[in-house]
């Protein structure tokens, strides 16, 4: 039963606005914070429909002491999950009302004229962007396997590949056991939505993992040199960090901060299980960090992805009727404009990814437009990703330079990034260009595809302050 009111308390909190999904989860106290997570979100996905169902069923009308969280976790739990995994009143009182809550199922399925239970997360006809289904992304762990291989165990499996994407409505159209590899990322492939993989033996040996699209974005436009030093500030739950490790080779040195003793060790056994082995974890606030620490000087480069309002994250677009209070996102961007300010304070670091899950331009635009007219002309925004079909809103000269995703525009969560790089230095572009970016690049320049640059004439960057 633990796990159940575990799960109702992370769906109060969200309610409530107290937090973003992951946040709640790995602040609850859990022992088993990936249950907690798989849990709490499947619920949320198919928020719509329990809601439907406890209405049709008036199940809260009936067990008038059974809080609605506890209902949606439990119910869910009886009709799409793994079965009911608890004891006692509340076990008895969901398998009381089993046949009607099935009844009330069946006659859903006949009103929408489908067959399944995951057809009723499909959209409804006329339904607005919020209503847009992400996929499901897989981001192969290069430190322990290939794309090549994966892609053949999964057609062991039984699923079909359909090579590379050529555009976002591939990805938008993918059903069954079909699955595709993204058009911007060379290790990330791409489900229909409803595929789940956390019991599959890919994701928990670690060969895999399970990271949305838009998260991927700031480790991979960071981009670090081989043999970097690097800092991920707010680290936890690691997603982000391993897929450092990853683009390091497990070379080079990352230090990683969380201030949450669970969070933290949650992370580290998801690191040994991804075959992380170029991290330092640490329990402590990255604002206590000293940038003058002689074991930071060759930090070069730094991943900051502080605590946000959460308001992306599409398992929380079904209770975002109201925006946060305007406090609550006053103080978020106060911690964030200070956390980045202190990030730039490293005296060695040239470049740094800061992103949000947040779609509130309070937490993306108008805190990287603060710290840089606070920063002067030490530091510019670059313009990274130019293929990348989402912009900054445009509130400051410059702000085009950042990049948005949402579900609507590039079927991911909601998400922003700033790449920022200290002014005076050689400005380097990513190492690894996502498929397009340099035919891209190449064409801003008004030169022909595939040619070779001007060896003596360098792209100049001009900085935004």
């Amino acid at each position: 039963m633990a796990l159940y009111r575990a799960a109702a308390a992370v769906l109060s909190g969200l309610e409530r606005g107290e937090g973003g999904l992951k946040g709640l989860v790995y602040g609850s106290g859990f022992p088993h914070a990936r249950r907690l997570y798989a849990l709490v979100a499947e619920t949320l996905r198919y928020g719509p429909v329990l809601d439907a169902l406890l209405d049709g069923a008036a199940l809260l009308r009936v067990e008038k002491k059974l809080p609605p969280p506890l209902a949606k976790v439990l119910v869910y739990d009886l009709l799409f999950g793994k079965g009911l995994k608890c004891g006692g009143r509340w076990k008895a009182l969901a398998r009381r009302h089993r046949a009607r809550l099935q009844a009330e199922l069946a006659r859903l399925k006949v009103r929408r004229g489908v067959s399944r239970d995951e057809d009723l997360l499909l959209p409804a006809p006329g339904a607005g962007p919020q209503a847009t289904q992400v996929p499901r992304y897989v981001r192969v762990n290069v430190l322990k396997t290939c794309v090549d291989d994966v892609v053949e165990f999964f057609k062991r499996q039984g699923y079909s590949f359909l090579g590379k994407a050529g555009s976002l409505e591939e990805l938008r159209t993918l059903s069954g056991k079909k699955f595709i590899l993204d058009l911007h990322f060379p290790e990330l492939l791409v489900f229909p939505p409803q595929t789940d993989f956390h019991d599959n033996r890919l994701y928990t040996s670690g060969h895999i993992i399970l990271q949305d699209k838009a998260s991927c974005l700031p480790a991979f436009l960071l981009s670090p040199a081989a043999s970097s030093h690097v800092i991920d500030a707010c680290a936890a739950p690691g997603n982000k960090t391993s897929h450092l490790a990853a683009i390091l080779k497990n070379k080079g040195h990352i230090f990683a901060f969380d201030l949450d003793t669970k969070r933290l060790a949650t992370m580290n056994t998801m690191l040994m299980r991804a075959g992380v082995t170029s991290c330092k974890l640490a329990q402590q606030d990255f604002l206590t960090v000293d940038p003058h620490d002689p074991k930071y000087s060759k930090v070069k480069y730094i991943l900051l992805d502080p605590s946000c309002s959460g308001s992306g994250m599409v398992a929380r677009l079904p209770l975002e009727e109201a925006a946060p209070s305007t406090e609550r996102l006053q103080a978020l961007a106060g911690f964030q404009r200070k956390v980045l300010s202190h990030a730039l304070r490293f005296p060695a670091v040239q470049r740094l990814a800061y992103s949000t899950c947040s779609v509130y331009r309070e937490e993306n635009e108008d805190v990287v437009h603060a710290v840089l007219q606070e920063q002067g002309s030490a530091f510019r925004l670059v313009s990274a990703f130019p293929s990348w079909p989402c912009r900054g809103l445009a509130t400051f000269p410059g702000a085009e330079c950042c990049l948005r995703a949402s579900p609507a525009d590039t079927l991911t969560q909601g998400f922003f990034v700033a790449i920022l790089e200290r002014c005076g230095e050689e400005a380097a572009l990513p190492s690894s260009l996502p498929a397009g970016t340099e035919e891209s690049l190449q064409q801003e320049e008004g030169m022909e595809p595939g040619a070779a640059p001007p060896k003596k004439k360098r792209r100049k960057k001009q900085c935004v302050k």
